[in-house]
């Protein structure tokens, strides 16, 4: 069977190219329940789900099990739909995204109760052998993702499936390189994420990688699904993710690597990650508008390393980036400085920085010194949106402090941040509003700041 075809809309882009890069009856996609799903096997069920979808022009993808969210992706991507990845998957993201691709549907492999607006379920059946190569248009815009919304309104960017095997073939080759071959993923992040569909979704179709079908979150079942697999390696996660796994002292089979993203990685986790378990970390920078074009191993180096093909331009306005993978320049949000050598720090983002009373500072560096107070096991330091009487937009703080109250974080703080950026509000809470991928939506940020916490609040605004 080739690809399955139901509108002009399917047939109209070309060249083709083949849904996986290796095909071969050798190559494991997936590991399910603690077998092998192998090329062959893949194929026939992306083939039997292809001929049973909907006529639609998209899609979106709700599979909780990543083996059946990469059999639905591949899926409709054959049919010539496109995967809508929202920023998340609560009511109100699924019903804007379906608003803004009138026509499109919803479909996932639970029995939800109530299920979403126009749901399809997705069951997993063989069917007969496939007699052609499953393909799809080079130029089918197989993805739209949605930026997280951590500094506004969320927005969409279409991805083309040849400008994902370019990025992809990058992310294989840094991982292969230090797997020594063939690797084995390992995601705590759901795939409908850009990293996750990056790093568990896209490797085992372009890249010599199988994924676990799982989303482990506790220690001990992360652990699981690592020794499930064999070697080498990978563990896919963030840095919310590795900081509990190195608070829980839980112990993890051989690693040939370790993959960070979603939130800058302190070079202290880093090097307390790979200490304990003896593998290399590999940070990697990108975004929902250009995926990721660098890399750096924290631990060790301050710079990032781009991509081969990838250049940077420092503007007064964030950094214009030039990449194989985009079919124009992009303008991102963040600061860099360039460093030589196809390398470039980063300095934060242009919404992170601060000017009061003549003074400077940046978001980032006040959340970090926030984090570096003794008894402060999570925080977020960020600017109000409106302004007092003076004209000055406020900094405020949400902090994760048991045991200490906000006298004392701030008293803290004085001794390594200028009083003009002290927070007022810091308000204590028992967990921040983190997404699922560790992010901070600014909207909840703020909702959680209105909120009377009665965690010792009365001494937030303490100077």
């Amino acid at each position: 069977m080739s690809t399955v075809h139901s509108s002009p809309h399917e047939v109209a882009a070309a060249p083709w190219r083949a849904l996986l890069a290796d095909a071969s009856p050798q190559h494991v996609v997936a590991w399910r329940g603690g077998r092998a799903v192998r090329a062959p096997a893949f194929l026939r069920d992306v083939a039997a789900l292809a001929a049973r979808l909907p006529q639609a022009a998209a899609a979106i993808n709700l599979c909780e099990d990543r083996y059946a969210f990469l059999v639905a992706f591949a899926a409709l991507a054959a049919r010539g739909q496109t995967n809508l990845l929202p920023p998340s998957r609560a009511p109100h993201a699924v019903d804007e995204a379906l608003a803004a691709h009138p026509g499109s549907y919803t479909l996932g492999d639970l029995a939800l109760d109530p299920a979403p607006p126009h749901y399809f379920r997705v069951g997993l059946h063989e069917a007969r052998a496939v007699t052609g190569p499953v393909v799809v248009a080079g130029d089918a815009v197989v993805a739209t993702g949605y930026t997280s919304g951590s500094t506004g309104v969320p927005r969409a960017n279409p991805k083309r499936w040849d400008r994902l095997a370019i990025s992809s073939g990058h992310n294989d080759a840094v991982l292969r390189a230090l797997a020594g071959g063939a690797y084995h993923v390992v995601a705590t992040v759901p795939p409908q994420h850009m990293y996750g569909l990056e790093f568990s979704v896209l490797l085992p179709l372009f890249g010599h990688a199988s994924v676990h079908a799982g989303r482990p979150f506790f220690a001990a079942d992360i652990a699981a699904a690592l020794a499930s697999l064999p070697e080498p390696r990978v563990l896919v996660t963030t840095p919310v993710h590795l900081r509990a796994l190195v608070e829980a002292k839980q112990a993890l089979p051989p690693l040939a690597a370790i993959v960070s993203a979603t939130a800058p990685l302190p070079r202290e986790l880093a090097r307390e990650a790979e200490c304990r378990f003896d593998a290399p970390l590999q940070e990697v920078f990108g975004s929902t508008e250009t995926c990721v074009i660098a890399h750096r191993r924290s631990a060790r180096e301050a710079c990032f390393t781009l991509y081969d093909g990838v250049a940077l331009h420092p503007q007064p306005d964030g950094t214009r980036v030039e990449a194989p993978q985009l079919l124009q320049p992009v303008v991102l949000a963040d600061i860099v400085e360039l460093a030589g050598n196809n390398r470039f720090r980063l300095c934060g983002r242009n919404t992170d920085l601060l000017e009061i009373a003549g003074k400077r500072a940046s978001l980032g560096d006040l959340t970090h010194r926030l984090l570096a107070v003794p008894g402060v096991r999570d925080g977020v330091v960020f600017q109000l949106d409106e302004a007092d009487a003076m004209g000055v937009r406020r900094i405020a703080a949400l902090a994760v402090a048991p045991g200490l109250d906000g006298r004392a974080i701030l008293d803290a703080l004085r001794a390594h941040i200028d009083p003009v950026f002290l927070p007022r509000p810091l308000k204590l809470v028992k967990a921040l509003p983190r997404s699922e991928t560790g992010k901070l939506p600014r909207a909840a940020l703020l909702e959680m700041l209105k909120r009377d916490s009665g965690l010792g609040t009365r001494d937030s605004d303490a100077t």
